[in-house]
């Protein structure tokens, strides 16, 4: 069967999906714990879809909250292959204006609290994923080409996302240290989710909208929430457009875009030491390499 499947993880202002068909929710019970909220599956011009709010309807939960690996996991048990997370980002350059698309290729880790949500390994079964490159570029490629067809925004090819802590927004020395350093964004989720992606072996990718110019901007003002709630209400209709047109290019593919035998190389433990509780957490996400 060559069945195509997209997970989306909706950020802030985005947390329904329209123009599902075969609409269902769902609720997954994982070994993390509950996903952030139940899951909404169905169809969406062919592709079978299953829509997740990141902060749970109506914004319960705060960044350092997120139950990550379960969110992850409960996208693995329903079979998606592929996942988009959107994410509400500050820009971190001039030439990315408030309204605009990234459709970035490289994160800087920037949180401290997380080490437990970062990865499914650990606790009887430790492996080291290769991370160089932590979207997944086919993916990447077809949601950057579906942003520019169908966004109506400035859509950005590539970037550094500086994966901050929270929920503060950044001090001004924050932000022009991130600045320093290259980077074109900067937001308080995705980097968690792409690393959790690859270790389900998962193609992730991530579309960042950007709401604000963060606070080192001289000329304009420093970010605040109601500034950011007009632009995300804009933004969250571009991201809408952007989901359709990745699945009516996903529908016209030949091939799958999948993420397969990224992690068969990564485990260090030796199969007999590998906990029986190990192998129960991750048998869904890597059990043929278990043994």
């Amino acid at each position: 069967m060559n069945e195509k499947t997209l997970g989306i993880i909706g950020g802030s202002g985005l947390y329904d999906l329209d123009g599902l068909s075969d609409r269902a929710e769902v609720e997954v019970d994982t070994p993390f714990g509950r996903p952030s909220d139940v899951i909404v599956t169905g169809r969406l011009y062919g592709v079978r879809c299953a829509f997740l709010p990141r902060h749970g309807r109506g914004h319960r939960l705060a960044p350092h909250e997120l139950p990550f690996r379960a969110n992850l996991w409960a996208m693995k048990k329903l079979g998606m292959e592929c996942v988009l997370g959107v994410s509400a980002v500050g820009s971190l350059r001039e030439g990315i204006a408030p309204g605009g698309l990234v459709i970035v290729d490289q994160f800087i880790d920037r949180t401290r609290g997380r080490t437990q949500e970062a990865t499914f390994f650990g606790h009887g079964c430790v492996a080291h994923a290769h991370f160089a490159d932590p979207v997944w570029e086919p993916l990447r490629k077809l949601t950057l080409d579906a942003a520019r067809a169908a966004s109506g925004a400035t859509v950005h090819d590539g970037g550094t996302y500086v994966c901050m802590e929270g929920p503060h927004f950044s001090t001004r020395a924050e932000s022009n240290l991130y600045r320093s350093w290259g980077a074109a964004v900067i937001g308080m989720t995705n980097l968690q989710e792409a690393k959790l992606a690859r270790e389900a072996e998962i193609a992730y990718a991530t579309i960042a909208l950007a709401t604000d110019y963060d606070c080192w901007h001289e000329t304009e003002a420093d970010v605040d929430v109601a500034a950011v709630v007009r632009v995300l209400l804009a933004n969250v209709e571009k991201a809408r457009r952007v989901i359709v047109e990745v699945c009516k290019r996903l529908t016209a593919m030949q091939e799958r875009i999948a993420c397969r035998g990224a992690m068969e190389h990564a485990i260090l433990s030796s199969k007999t030491a590998i906990s029986e509780d190990a192998r129960r957490r991750l048998a869904l996400l890597i059990g043929q390499y278990l043994g």
